[in-house]
């Protein structure tokens, strides 16, 4: 009788240690969500973040003047003066001349004139005057204005993302099935455009039993892989749009981890202002993923 009392309490703290164990992992990966979704939330709420996105301006070629007055081609919002200078777009080459009297800074420096680069290039200037802030954005042969401003209400309204609850179901393996080295993606975006994205090849994975295939985009160099994708949850509980989710480089075996979890809304979804691409139609999943970040807003 001892013996089997001594069997029946190994077994009983074997699964109770087990069970704590299970506990533990699970509190642990939650909690390891829950901290990358807290500094999402910090990088989206800062003076610079997508909240604060106040105005697009597609430049034409030659002159482009600006400032708040309505007589200007580029308006910007009243808090502005009225007229601040001008842009000029000539053969791929963006520059800027500011009106005297007025004080616009690049890193506490005063504007004067002097040619801008853009978000594509290596040294973009970030140009400001009060809360405004704005710099020179690329879209395929497109070159506009992206204006933010670090004081806007977005920043005091908003509330939170909701998020689907936590589920380690949606953490799953996947591997790479390697494309040609210059094989490229082509990725359309809202305004309609299509550009083409290096694609290292086609991450594979399963969920509940079935196979499925997702296209990311990235350089040789890169640490992770970007994913744009989209699911049959869009329009109802998440964007229309589809979302966004960054996924590590697959190890020495070919594997790596696709985390639903860290599926987030594109910038797209918080400004009218953005320009955000959309997910290709092999990257479109005939499921529906119920992880990550709801929709947000009325978008």
């Amino acid at each position: 009788m001892k013996t089997i009392s001594g069997h029946i309490a190994t077994i009983l703290f074997v699964l109770i240690l087990f069970t704590a164990c299970n506990t533990n992992n699970k509190d642990a990966y939650t909690q390891s969500i829950n901290e990358w979704h807290k500094k999402r939330i910090t990088a989206l709420t800062k003076n610079t973040g997508w909240l604060t996105l106040s105005g697009l301006f597609w430049l034409e070629e030659g002159e482009n003047t600006f400032g708040s007055d309505s007589s200007n081609q580029i308006i910007f919002p009243p808090k502005a003066p009225k007229f601040m200078g001008s842009f000029f777009l000539n053969d791929s080459l963006v520059s800027i001349k500011i009106n005297e009297g007025v004080d616009v800074l690049i890193d506490s420096t005063k504007v004067t004139s002097m040619p801008l680069k853009n978000d594509n290039q290596k040294g973009m200037q970030v140009m400001s005057d009060g809360s405004l802030i704005w710099y020179i954005i690329k879209r395929t042969d497109k070159y506009g204005i992206r204006l933010k401003d670090t004081e806007h209400p977005n920043l005091k309204s908003f509330k939170g993302i909701e998020q689907f609850p936590i589920d380690a179901k949606w953490r799953v393996k996947a591997r790479l099935e390697p494309y040609d080295s210059t094989k490229t993606i082509r990725i359309p975006n809202v305004l309609g455009q299509v550009s083409d994205s290096p694609c290292p090849g086609a991450l594979v994975f399963e969920i509940d039993g079935k196979t499925y295939r997702l296209d990311p985009i990235a350089d040789k160099n890169d640490d992770e892989y970007w994913l744009i994708f989209a699911d049959e949850t869009n329009e109802e509980e998440t964007y229309g749009a589809g979302r966004f989710l960054y996924v590590d480089k697959v190890d020495s075996t070919g594997t790596t981890y696709i985390d639903f979890n860290k599926a987030y809304n594109p910038p797209c979804v918080f400004s009218p202002y953005a320009t955000c691409p959309l997910p290709p139609l092999q990257n479109r999943l005939p499921i529906r993923v119920t992880a990550g970040e709801k929709n947000w807003g009325k978008h």
